[in-house]
Formats: C-alpha cells, sequence, structure tokens
C-alpha cells in the first residue's frame, strides 16, 4: 500500500468518525492506523528508546580539515536540519487543520523543532481529548497517519511528534515523577523494582529521570510489547 493510499484511507476514517460516536470515531481511526499502512510505525517509535550516536568522524580526519571549513559545514548541516523539522512541521499543520475541519473539531495548531524532530501541538478544543482516546491509542493512530502524510509530500519517514490537549506533555511529567521516585525508593531499600511494560518513547523518559540520581541505574528487559523498565542499585 502506497502512503497515497495510506493518507486517503486514514481521511475516509476521520470523515467517518465526524459522524460517529466517541468510541466508534476512535475505532475508526485506529483501524485505519491498524493498516498495512503503518506496519513501520512500531519500528519508528522504537527509534525513541535508542542512543543516537550519530556518524562521527574520525581524529585522524579532523585533523586534516581546516577547523573554519568544518564549522562552516556543521552549521549549514544544522540550518539544513532544522529547515527540513520546519518544512515537516508545516506540512503536519496543513495535514491537521484539514482533519480538524472534517471532524468539526476546534484546536490551535501549533509548530515547534525539538531536537532531531519536529513537534505539533493542538489544544485549545473543548472536544479534542476524543482525539487522544483512552490511553492515548487515537492518539498514536493520528501521529503515525501524520506521519504519512508528511513523508508523502517529502519522501522521507519522518520521526514528527503530536501532541493532542498536552497528552504527551502531562504524560512526559507524570513519568519523570516516577523515575525519581522508584529511583529514590530503590536507593534507599537497596532491592530492584520493575515497572509497568511501557512504549519505547515512555522508558526512554524513565531512564533519563533515574539517570540523574547517583547510586541507581535503569535497563530494559522482556519483549514488546511487554517491554518494561527496571530499575536497580549501581
Amino acid at each position: 500500500m502506497t502512503a497515497e493510499t495510506a493518507t486517503q484511507a486514514g481521511t475516509d476514517a476521520e470523515a467517518t468518525a465526524g459522524t460517529q460516536t466517541e468510541d466508534q470515531a476512535e475505532d475508526a481511526v485506529q483501524n485505519a492506523a491498524d493498516s498495512d499502512a503503518v506496519v513501520t510505525s512500531e519500528a519508528t517509535v522504537a527509534e525513541t528508546d535508542a542512543i543516537d550516536t550519530g556518524d562521527e568522524a574520525s581524529d585522524e580526519t579532523d585533523d586534516v580539515v581546516d577547523s573554519d571549513d568544518s564549522d562552516d559545514a556543521d552549521s549549514d548541516d544544522d540550518e539544513d536540519d532544522e529547515d527540513r523539522l520546519v518544512e515537516e512541521g508545516e506540512i503536519a499543520g496543513d495535514y491537521l487543520e484539514q482533519l480538524l475541519d472534517v471532524l468539526d473539531f476546534d484546536g490551535d495548531i501549533d509548530l515547534d523543532v525539538d531536537g532531531d524532530r519536529a513537534v505539533v501541538s493542538i489544544d485549545g478544543g473543548d472536544d479534542l481529548t476524543k482525539l487522544v482516546g483512552r490511553k492515548g491509542e487515537v492518539l498514536d493512530a493520528l501521529q503515525e497517519l501524520t506521519r504519512l502524510a508528511v513523508q508523502q509530500a517529502t519522501g522521507e519517514r519522518s520521526r514528527l511528534m503530536l501532541d493532542i490537549a498536552r497528552w504527551r506533555s502531562d504524560r512526559r511529567d507524570r513519568l519523570a515523577r516516577l523515575g525519581r521516585e522508584v529511583a529514590e525508593r530503590v536507593l534507599s531499600s537497596g532491592e530492584r523494582e520493575a515497572l509497568d511494560p511501557m512504549t519505547p518513547f515512555e522508558r526512554k523518559i524513565v531512564h533519563d529521570a533515574v539517570a540523574v540520581v547517583d547510586g541507581v541505574v535503569s535497563e530494559s528487559e522482556g519483549a514488546e510489547p511487554k517491554r518494561r523498565v527496571v530499575v536497580l542499585p549501581s
């Protein structure tokens, strides 16, 4: 299935959702995201759990490159990357604006760049929680459909992050707080503690929170979708 077909499938599901109940709307969008068009979603999300080491040049290569030229090249690359991410955000914003019109939902769309990914947030509407779902399932589906729309326009896979009604932002804060609390308990008791299964995105947040507490470390164990964070004394 092509990205164009996938985007059309998502649009059909969204139009249907506008005339259904909340539960039916969630099912419609979720079914669209579960189609063959998003078989790569797990690999895309899993990238957030990895440490991006990049392609580092060797010391020997650095020695033979003029430092001024190297700095200029790095600056140009950074500007190109930021321009690309800004473009992704604008494409996603247009796509989501059409989606909100189809569903007759109100919301303000905000575009930003966070590190190596574009971030699009929708907030300000009374019914936006319907586009989040019970545990963020509808939000995840819409994020994948939005990434496909960006890929169709740019020809490159996107790692864009979509947030609606601050669900991901609030979730990030709760998980960071949980990570610190568990780390403090493990530091005090000396006993390892395993958390509930989480997505790669959620595990990354917990790992970062645990890392700032001296005397404890965290690691992931198990297989998806039941992979979980374990905190233990260092």
